[in-house]
């Protein structure tokens, strides 16, 4: 393979959020970054974070787009591919409303979390591998919750549409095989990103046996290794990356 690999990560404009820490950790392993952040909320976040990975000796930037527009899904791709060939997509953007069950549930909080949840990491894979050149070491990464695992009440429209992310990881696998495109999932499990209170520690720590939470290089050093070429093999997986966690 020639020249420097470049990958591109939704959703990673907070500085101690998932996405951020994958940015970091693929940075350190001297891959180009391109990163999506939400445009309302987090340019001053993202443009230190381009600084602070541009320390490590790559290329990075960042750019604002809302992922529920589908019109993004072609411009996020051409500006991430602009003067480099892009060999890795990490679907890490999420959008999540909490106290949503199944009474609260309406038509537009559903749709609200398909656009973001489901509908941009399949078109963006879809796109990303349709552009791929064959036998580069593409790599397809998306993050997922542990739907398949166990139910997760009050959260029903963030769970059915995140859920999809592991019937299309697997199918889509097979699909892109035939170019050296691998397609996986990484369930991080509990995260701590600045939304865990003192009282949800408590409720959470004894279902970790290591005695802590995950933290956000815990699931970036898994995406890491599976946009590596040691992970060529490695495709169609639901990789739970929980520490433990035996909440179910």
């Amino acid at each position: 393979m020639q020249g420097k690999r470049r990958a591109l990560v939704t959703g990673a404009g907070r500085t101690n959020g998932i996405g951020a820490a994958i940015c970091r950790e693929l940075a350190q392993r001297g891959m180009d970054i391109r990163f999506t952040y939400w445009p309302l909320e987090e340019r001053e976040e993202a443009t230190a974070a381009v600084e602070a990975l541009q320390e490590y000796g790559v290329n990075a930037e960042a750019r604002a787009f809302d992922l529920s527009q589908t019109e993004s899904i072609d411009s996020i791709l051409e500006w991430a591919s602009e003067g480099g060939t892009l060999q890795v997509l990490v679907n890490n953007a999420t959008y999540s409303l909490r106290d949503i069950n199944y009474q609260a549930l309406t038509p537009e909080i559903l749709d609200q979390h398909y656009a973001v949840n489901l509908r941009a990491p399949l078109l963006l894979s879809a796109a990303f591998a349709d552009r791929c050149p064959e036998n580069i070491g593409g790599r397809i990464i998306s993050m997922t919750s542990g739907q398949s695992l166990g139910g997760m009440p009050g959260e029903i429209a963030y769970a059915a549409t995140k859920g999809g992310i592991d019937a299309f990881t697997r199918t889509l696998a097979a699909e892109v095989a035939a170019k050296g495109i691998t397609v996986n999932a990484v369930n991080p499990g509990p995260t701590d990103t600045g939304w865990v209170t003192p009282e949800i520690r408590r409720e959470l720590l004894p279902y970790f046996p290591f005695g802590r939470l995950g933290e956000p290089k815990d699931a970036a050093r898994l995406v890491a290794f599976l946009a590596s070429e040691e992970a060529s093999w490695i495709t169609g997986q639901i990789l739970h990356s929980e520490g433990g966690f035996m909440s179910r």
